[in-house]
């Protein structure tokens, strides 16, 4: 069983703040440090300092620590295009010597969209977003060296892409998938997940998760 740390670095805290809670991580033996991916703090106070993005957060960790791995719960589909996020999770990945775990959901906190001028569709469109990110997040990481990738996507459309930088782990990074809902979130998690997360939920509410999956 591995030990994991998770930290909600919305709520305030530097790069500086999760560094030394990642260094604690790795000296007292635990297996992995995990952050959020929020741009907005939740409930009371003020968020002070402010935010932290967590892909810059996870490549200047990469470099900082040696052995933990190094992951996101979770990054929100709507805060990033998937030909781009691709790029930067092969890249981190490299840069950790193939230490980095993907969890990647729909989005879910409106106040945090409408305070940074991101968009947040209905939630059947962000399912729709989520799934075709997943399929083009495996396409690009999956498809062969000398190869290209397409995809006819409504939302994400791509022609040719030669799917480079490749990351270190292969076929890819693992992938974390979570969430209660009943009908796509689980069949998603089994088509591309390695790892089904059920945060903060009774020992039945998530056996009957891990069942629907």
């Amino acid at each position: 069983m591995d030990l994991r740390i998770f930290t909600e670095p919305q709520q305030g805290g530097t790069y500086d703040d999760l560094l030394a809670v990642a260094r604690t991580t790795e000296d007292s033996g635990f297996d992995a440090f995990f952050r959020s991916d929020h741009y907005l703090r939740m409930g009371d106070g003020s968020g002070a300092p402010g935010p932290t993005d967590a892909w810059i957060t996870l490549a200047g960790l990469a470099r900082d620590t040696e052995r933990i791995r190094l992951g996101t719960l979770v990054t929100a589909a709507t805060f990033r295009l998937p030909g781009p996020l691709a790029v930067t999770v092969a890249q981190v990945d490299a840069m950790s010597g193939g230490r980095v775990e993907l969890g990647i959901g729909t989005g879910w906190y409106d106040d945090e969209h409408t305070a940074y001028g991101i968009p947040f569709p209905s939630l059947g469109e962000r399912f729709d977003r989520f799934e075709e990110q997943l399929a083009v997040l495996v396409g690009l990481w999956d498809t062969p060296e000398g190869e290209a990738f397409s995809f006819d996507g409504t939302h994400y459309p791509i022609s040719n892409s030669p799917g480079l930088p490749k990351p270190t782990q292969r076929p890819h990074p693992p992938i974390i998938i979570g969430g209660g809902g009943a009908k796509r979130t689980p069949r998603l998690a089994a088509t591309y997940a390695d790892e089904f997360n059920m945060p903060f939920s009774s020992v039945a509410d998530t056996a009957a998760a891990y069942g629907r999956v």
